[in-house]
């Protein structure tokens, strides 16, 4: 195997730290094509679906990416923002949020995005980063509940490039954040201030991304871990329980999904008299297509041609102050013991240059 050599490495320069912020990823464009290499890689991880890899490769590629392609890059085409992606330009503000925020602490950590399928890659990021000589890093996935099919999978991504990687740096991991308390806080807040503008609802829906049965039974903690998130959110707005119901989107194939279905809930409850329903998602960190055209737009026509009076979507926390600041706070917490406090940079550089002076005696090039 060839491994990535260091780029650039200078005695007396100071190493960093870097927080990898890691989200699913986009397509480039909301053009067939573009939606086609996405889903050919996205769908490809074996994290995601897990059956024989040949009947897979088969089904994929012969049936589900030539018909799919198209009807996604209309979905995508629909939410597509002027600045491109959805979830890309909501992740980008949480990058330069969370920076400056780093910055207001007086905290050097540099805040890298990466997706894990699609651009900006988690290659090209950790090639970033080694240019920079990082040498501490702290990867945090953008996923409140921990899956396999996501968080197992970006931790997979980082993986796959370190293991080619000669001089490796100190590695430290985020599994999830699904009830700690300041997250839950942030989403309070954000449902309260919905509701300060708009009033409030007869029912409260949280939905999360669904994933098939299979994966539960499998034992995968990610449908636990969202009703807690769900449990704890409501705790928090005070609801009873006939005031929430937490339900699952995004059913693909015939197979039986986490239960119950968003979209059939929605029909439900406007044929059962229910007038106005809000709908939070709690399990996505940046509004994206499922949020946005799946919710926002098909779950707002479910509920509305079936009877529904009034459908208000609760936008993702994205980057509001408060998420910002829980970031931030689990970075620190994360990242306890490594030297990131500005305060420290002056002996730092001085150790650094001591150490390139030794270096260079000894006959080291540079």
């Amino acid at each position: 195997m060839k491994f990535l050599a260091p780029v650039g490495h200078e005695h007396g320069a100071v190493d960093r730290t870097a927080v990898l912020l890691v989200n699913l990823g986009t397509p480039a464009a909301p053009t067939s094509a573009a939606v086609r290499r996405y889903l050919a890689e996205f769908l490809s991880d074996p994290r995601v679906v897990e059956i024989p890899r040949l009947p897979w490769w088969l089904l994929l590629h012969l049936l589900i990416l030539p018909f799919r392609s198209a009807a996604s890059a209309r979905r995508y085409a629909a939410v597509w923002m002027p600045e491109g992606s959805p979830l890309l330009t909501y992740s980008e503000r949480q990058q330069r949020a969370l920076g400056a925020e780093m910055q207001r602490r007086g905290l050097n950590v540099d805040v890298v995005l990466a997706m894990r399928y699609g651009e900006p890659s988690i290659d090209l990021a950790l090639e970033r980063l080694r240019r920079e000589q990082a040498r501490r890093l702290l990867v945090l996935p953008m996923y409140p509940q921990y899956s396999a099919t996501t968080s197992g999978s970006v931790f997979d991504g980082v993986v796959q490039v370190l293991e080619r990687t000669r001089n490796l740096p100190e590695l430290r991991w985020v599994r999830g954040f699904h009830d700690d308390p300041a997250y839950i806080e942030a989403l309070r807040q954000s449902v309260c201030a919905h509701w300060d503008a708009h009033g409030r609802p007869e029912r409260l829906v949280m939905s999360f991304h669904g994933l098939p049965r299979r994966s539960l039974d499998l034992g995968d903690p990610y449908h636990c871990e969202c009703r807690k998130t769900g449990r704890l959110l409501a705790q928090a707005l005070e609801l009873r329980s006939e005031e929430y119901i937490i339900t699952f989107q995004s059913r693909f194939g015939r197979a039986r999904w986490l239960e119950p279905y968003t979209a059939d809930t929605l029909r439900s409850l406007a044929r059962s008299g229910v007038g106005r329903v809000d709908v939070v998602c709690p399990g996505f960190a940046a509004d994206c297509l499922e949020t946005l055209e799946e919710i926002a737009l098909e779950g707002r026509g479910e509920f509305l041609t079936n009877g529904g009076r009034q459908f208000h979507f609760i936008p993702c926390l994205n980057d509001a102050p408060a998420f910002i600041g829980f970031l931030a706070d689990l970075i620190e917490r994360q990242t306890h013991g490594w030297p990131i406090r500005g305060d420290s940079d002056g002996k730092r550089q001085a150790e650094a240059l001591q150490g390139a002076a030794r270096a260079r005696a000894l006959g080291a090039p540079r």
